[in-house]
């Protein structure tokens, strides 16, 4: 019988509040505005040590804005050379997490594309949708860090039972049956301060109702340099979408770019990334979409305040269409 000694626990959290001017001049009068927002976070961590030497951490994050929602929420259990299982309940996983490793001081430059009036969609915006599939009700082998002469490698593979879907409750199924899912990522750093990644993600729907299954191919990687104060980074994505029957679906490619430097209490970035959705069978193919962003940010202790103005073209892949939103942030960690 294997038992948890000296566990801990810990509670952590965050409040941000906001003011954020929209426009949207292409869009109804309802997709631009000004507002006042605020939000609370809270996070749970539990860690513990079991008998054998291995060792297990519960994470929970709430959102406390309005009524109590888990926004992510793993299960880790460290085998020591042997490597890390991580359950991913809600988000977590490790292909998701190299979605868009570009620096920044505040967000990323799609973070502000949540409003709008049918075209301001987020996902029609969306550069980083690596990942995405195996996010959630997925489990996570990383292997131990490898080193070697000032070299180290990572890598982790990814398998969710329902890709694209939410996780079961306990003792239950995911309330969507779609098929599996895998993904896997390699990254190598080097003390000089560069670091390369790759990753891999498949998945497919099962038939259903003599509907025939479609199937979704990801591949993502980057480039990052750090020196001092100062961080580059550079990354693209491509999606292969097969739809129903075997024909040819949508597929849709991005690339990121970030610039960050930290001097003392402030940063600065600057941020640019293009999503475009190809032609498929009759449909032609959809403008591409371009963000950029400038953000800045200083901190005072347990206070920051960041701010960040950003523009998107073509929004959703409308020719044409515009979207601004600038923001001014006050954050307190406790």
């Amino acid at each position: 019988m294997v038992s948890a000694n000296a566990t801990e626990y810990t509670m952590s959290g965050g409040m941000t509040a906001t003011f954020t001017t929209q426009d949207a001049p292409t869009s109804t009068e309802a997709s631009s505005g000004k507002g006042l927002g605020f939000a609370t976070d809270l996070g749970f961590n539990a860690s513990g040590e079991l008998d054998n030497g291995f060792t297990v951490g519960a994470f929970m994050s709430v959102d406390t804005n309005s009524a109590l929602k888990n926004t992510s929420s793993q299960l880790t259990i460290g085998m020591g050379s042997l490597g890390t299982i991580q359950l991913n309940n809600i988000a977590g996983s490790k292909a998701n997490s190299i979605d868009d490793i570009t620096p920044n001081a505040y967000n990323e430059t799609w973070d502000g594309l949540t409003v709008g009036d049918g075209t301001t969609v987020l996902l029609e915006n969306n550069p980083s949708f690596f990942g995405s599939q195996t996010s959630s009700g997925s489990i996570d082998y990383r292997m131990p860090a490898q080193a070697y002469m000032g070299t180290t490698v990572n890598a982790s593979i990814t398998l969710d039972p329902n890709a694209g879907a939410a996780a079961g409750s306990k003792g239950g199924v995911s309330a969507s049956n779609t098929g599996s899912g895998k993904a896997v990522t390699v990254q190598v750093s080097h003390d000089l301060g560069i670091e390369v990644g790759i990753g891999h993600e498949e998945s497919n729907v099962s038939e259903l109702a003599g509907v025939p299954a479609s199937d979704l191919s990801s591949q993502t990687a980057y480039v990052k340099y750090a020196v001092g104060g100062l961080s580059v980074a550079y990354q693209e994505a491509y999606r292969d979408a097969v739809a129903a029957a075997g024909t040819a679906g949508a597929d849709t490619e991005a690339t990121m770019f970030g610039a960050a430097y930290t001097s003392g209490d402030f940063t600065f970035s600057y941020g640019e990334s293009t999503l475009q959705t190809k032609a498929a069978g009759v449909t032609v193919a959809r403008s591409e979409v371009q963000l950029d962003s400038v953000q800045a940010a200083y901190t005072m202790g347990a206070m920051t305040v960041s701010a960040a103005m950003s523009s998107t073209d073509n929004v959703g892949g409308v020719a044409g269409a515009a979207y601004e939103e600038n923001t001014l942030a006050v954050s307190f960690a406790f």
